[in-house]
C-alpha cells in the first residue's frame, strides 16, 4: 500500500504546543493547502464550492516515528486515565492518519499553482495532505449519537487579557497579520497548557509560536494574560 500527499497545509501553527485539540474550536485558524505539481489541476476541484465544510486526511508526520502504544492517555481524561487507542484521536496511532473537519473558503489558481484555502484548521504547518472529501451534513452529522467521554465541547472558561506591551505590538503586526488578536485569544482561552496543569497551581511563563512570532503568556489567579507578542529573532 502506498500513500503519496496530494498537498501540503501552511498553518499559522509551528509547533505542537497550542494546536486546539479539535478542528472547529478555534474559527480563527485559517491554513493554504497548497496541492503537489501532480495534483494542481483545477478540474479536481470542480463543484468543491457546493460544500460549506471538507474532511482532511492527513499524515501526523512529527510524531510518525516515535512509535505508538496500545493505551494512550486523553486530555480530555486529565492527561491520566488510560483509555485504548481506538478509542481516541492522539497522534501516536499505527498509521499515523489524522482527519479533521474544515471550513472551505475557496480556491484559486496562482500560477501553474493550486492553493485552497481553509479555516477553523487543526494541523500543524506543512502537514502532508493525503486526500480531501465534502462533508455530506445528512450522513457525516449523527444529533443522537454517543460522544462517550468526550460528550461535550471543552468549556472557553480563560479570559485573556493583553498586556500593554502586548496591545502596542498587536498594532504593527495585524498589518501583516490580520486577525493575529483574535486567533491568540481564541487559542490561549482553550487553555493549551497540559490537562493536569489545569487545576494546580502554576506560576509558570508559557510560549507558543504562531507563523514567524512568539507569544509569551502566563495564568494569573484565572486569567490568561499576554506578556509579548514578538518576531522569533532569525539569528543562528
Amino acid at each position: 500500500m502506498k500513500t503519496t500527499p496530494i498537498a501540503f497545509i501552511k498553518s499559522p501553527y509551528k509547533q505542537k504546543f497550542a494546536i486546539p485539540r479539535q478542528p472547529g474550536l478555534v474559527k480563527a485558524a485559517v491554513g493554504e493547502i497548497v496541492f503537489e505539481e501532480a495534483f494542481a489541476d483545477p478540474n479536481c476541484l470542480r463543484a468543491l464550492e457546493e460544500f460549506s465544510h471538507l474532511w482532511l486526511l492527513f499524515h501526523f508526520h512529527e510524531t510518525a516515528d516515535k512509535g505508538w502504544s496500545p493505551m494512550v492517555q486523553p486530555p480530555r481524561l486529565g492527561g491520566k486515565e488510560k483509555v485504548g487507542v481506538f478509542a481516541s484521536r492522539s497522534t501516536f496511532r499505527p498509521n499515523s492518519i489524522g482527519m479533521s473537519v474544515v471550513e472551505n473558503l475557496g480556491w484559486e489558481q496562482q500560477g501553474r499553482g493550486l492553493i485552497l484555502r481553509v479555516g477553523s484548521i487543526d494541523l500543524l504547518n506543512n502537514t502532508p495532505i493525503i486526500d480531501i472529501k465534502p462533508y455530506i451534513p445528512y450522513a457525516d452529522s449523527i444529533p443522537d449519537a454517543n460522544g462517550g467521554y468526550a460528550e461535550e465541547a471543552p468549556e472557553r472558561n480563560y479570559k485573556v487579557a493583553m498586556s500593554e506591551t502586548a496591545v502596542q505590538q498587536l498594532a504593527d503586526l495585524e498589518k501583516v497579520y490580520p486577525g493575529l488578536g483574535e486567533l491568540i485569544e481564541s487559542i490561549l482561552a482553550q487553555d493549551p497548557r497540559p490537562a493536569w496543569r489545569h487545576k494546580s497551581p502554576d506560576e509558570k511563563q508559557y510560549g507558543m509560536n504562531l507563523y514567524d512570532l512568539n507569544i509569551k503568556w502566563r495564568v494569573d489567579e484565572g486569567v490568561i494574560r499576554v506578556i509579548s507578542v514578538a518576531q522569533e529573532s532569525r539569528e543562528s
